[in-house]
């Protein structure tokens, strides 16, 4: 017995209780019409002209003082009708019964199609659907609420399936790091202070490496579940200097030219989590941008929104491979670097929780440009309008 069915209390099927219910409101009309003619009879034969009291009358050969004639045609009456209402009682309800029966159990063929598919689903066999034809009636409509339901539930479980797949597979790499490094200066008998102190720093940075990638993890998971965020006014202009801050040493490293025009885009929202979209979005353009490359970051409001806008030059990205990079763990071509592969997809998590949206575009040449859309508000924080070149 599947768990949970046990404290359900078995009972007459949906089919026999609507089979009784029908029945037994035809046998009700049946029984009030009888009774009507019964009545309409008698009213009937009370009704007849009254002849002198000593005129005899036959009536089924008996003979019968005219006084009594409406007396006798009533009892009569409601005789016969008593009888031939019995019989057409019983041939009424019988029928009711059959028909009801029939009818209900096409009604209900549906619902055993749904109840049938909810019994094969498994892991392996989410794509199974009732794919129901016909009228457009409210269990064609149920078969298919039931059908979408499917739809989210395969999808979410196939990004459940890659996002464990994908995790599994990118923590791995820390971990075979930290095994190789250990077994190798374990076997060699003649390590000094020099090899220790070098399997000690690949040993931090593949730690360094896990932890990061344990921290995506977690916000990106909580991002998710949220329902709702704070409301607290937080301006997206001012959330960028920090994080052009925490990449300015790799970007001199690496030449790049970086330009700013940082309007007001005030938002409601959680600081921390729109901070980390700021973050994410310059890190990436440094991290997977070409040496002595560009990348500029603009915020602002268009059309009653605010913008955080940020384009950077690097590798070419096919337009059709751009949708898959807010995927986790998903990198374009040529944008292999030290990351975890789940920037963008926090990016797009914290929008939508913002109730906006994050979109990104291929640079004509090489590159990336993403932006993130949030709902404006009226109240108005932060930096001023500004134009900077670094």
């Amino acid at each position: 017995m599947p768990a949970g069915t046990s404290a359900l209390r078995r009972g007459p099927g949906l089919r026999v209780r609507l089979t009784l219910l029908a029945t037994g409101l035809v046998a009700v009309v049946a029984v009030l019409l009888v009774w009507l003619g019964w009545m309409l009879v008698g009213e009937v034969a009370a009704a007849v002209p009254q002849l002198p009291p000593d005129t005899p009358v036959l009536v089924d050969g008996v003979r019968v003082p005219a006084g009594e004639l409406a007396d006798a045609l009533g009892k009569a009456a409601r005789v016969e009708v008593l009888r031939v209402g019995s019989i057409a009682f019983a041939m009424v309800v019988l029928a009711a019964a059959l028909v009801s029966w029939v009818l209900v159990r096409r009604v209900l063929r549906p619902l055993h199609e749904v109840t049938a598919t909810a019994r094969r689903l498994s892991a392996t066999s989410l794509d199974a659907r009732i794919g129901l034809t016909g009228p457009r009636d409210e269990v064609a409509e149920l078969a298919a609420t039931f059908d979408a339901m499917l739809d989210r539930l395969q999808a979410a479980f196939d990004a459940q399936t890659r996002f464990v797949a994908n995790a599994s597979h990118e923590l791995r790499t820390p971990l075979a790091v930290l095994r190789t490094e250990v077994d190798v200066t374990l076997a060699d008998p003649d390590a000094d202070v020099a090899e220790l102190r070098r399997m000690a720093e690949v040993v931090r940075e593949a730690t360094r490496r896990a932890e990061h990638l344990v921290a995506g993890l977690l916000l990106l998971a909580r991002t998710e579940a949220t329902e709702a965020v704070p409301t607290e006014p937080v301006d997206l202009a001012e959330t960028v200097p920090l994080a052009l801050e925490a990449v300015r040493a790799e970007a001199r490293d690496r030449g790049l030219r970086i330009s700013t025009d940082l309007g007001p885009a005030p938002v409601a929202g959680d600081a921390a989590l729109l901070g980390r979209v700021a973050g994410n979005l310059v890190e990436n353009a440094v991290r997977h941008n070409v040496e002595g490359g560009w990348l500029t970051v603009h915020t602002g409001t268009e059309d009653g929104h605010a913008v955080l806008h940020v384009a950077s030059s690097g590798p070419v990205v096919a337009p059709a491979t751009v949708a898959e990079l807010f995927e986790p763990f998903r990198r374009g071509a040529g944008r292999t670097g030290s990351g975890t592969g789940l920037g963008l997809s926090i990016v797009r998590a914290v929008a939508r929780a913002h109730g906006g949206r994050a979109v990104a575009e291929p640079v004509e040449g090489g590159g990336l440009a993403v932006t993130v859309v949030l709902p404006l508000t009226s109240q108005r924080v932060g930096a001023q309008p500004a134009s900077a070149e670094v």
